[in-house]
Order: C-alpha cells, then structure tokens, then sequence
C-alpha cells in the first residue's frame, strides 16, 4: 500500500535568496571621505566604536587614509580589489602555446630517436644475416 503524499508544514523554512551568496562590499569615495573624517574627528577611545559601529576593520581605515593622502579623493575611487596582472591575457596565452610547443618537441625528438634506434636495429640484423649466410 503506497503512503500518503504529505503536505509540507506551515512553519517550513525556506532560504532567502538574498542571502545564499556574499558579495564583496563596496564603498563610494563619498562614504569612505566621510568616515575619514569623523575619524579625524575622534577622540581617544571613540575610534574603535565607530568602526564597529559602520562595521569596519581598522585596516580599511588605514589603507583610505594613505590613498586619500596619496593621489587625493581620486585615490579613494579606486574599485579594483587585489593586485594588477602582471601580463596580458595575449601574453599568457603566448606562454601557454611556448609550453605546449615545447612538449610537443620534446616528444617529437623521442620518436625521432626510437626510429633511429629502430634502423640500427634492422641495420645490424641485416648484417649479421648477411654474414652468417655469406
């Protein structure tokens, strides 16, 4: 006898979507500007409520305020997190084909050489069938 289908209860949870995945935060020059300035602004002991209070870490702070003196409030528009490439998509994949050919070289040099090896096999029992023969 098959079960009965059951019905899922009211008190079910589902996911939020919202909150399946984290994203990277991004912060504008105007906000990182303003937080730098009431940071300027604090007194002994307030500074370290404020950032929990904007939920930042002391080292974001630091890094804004040595961008900011650096290159200016250009320096705060900065987006791109982590290092510059060092080489270019087409020099990567320029590098990857050198490897590749290189392989494929060296692989050609083996057969080439099995096959020598192979015809001084046949040369040698060629000659030593011709001499007993002889």
């Amino acid at each position: 006898m098959p079960k009965p289908v059951s019905e899922l209860p009211e008190n079910q949870v589902t996911p939020e979507p919202s909150l399946e995945k984290r994203t990277r935060r991004q912060f504008t020059p105007e906000y990182k500007l303003r937080i730098i300035t009431q940071a300027d602004a604090c007194k002994h002991g307030e500074l370290g409520a404020m950032l929990r209070r904007e939920n930042l870490y002391s080292n974001q702070l630091s890094d804004w305020r040595r961008e900011y003196a650096e290159h200016g409030i250009e320096g705060l528009s900065k987006s791109a997190p982590g290092p510059t490439a060092s080489r270019t998509p087409e020099q990567r994949q320029i590098d990857q084909l050198r490897k590749e050919n290189d392989r494929l070289t060296h692989k050609l040099e083996i057969a080439n050489d099995c096959l020598e090896l192979q015809k001084k096999a046949l040369s040698m029992l060629d000659r030593f069938r011709n001499g007993n023969d002889a």
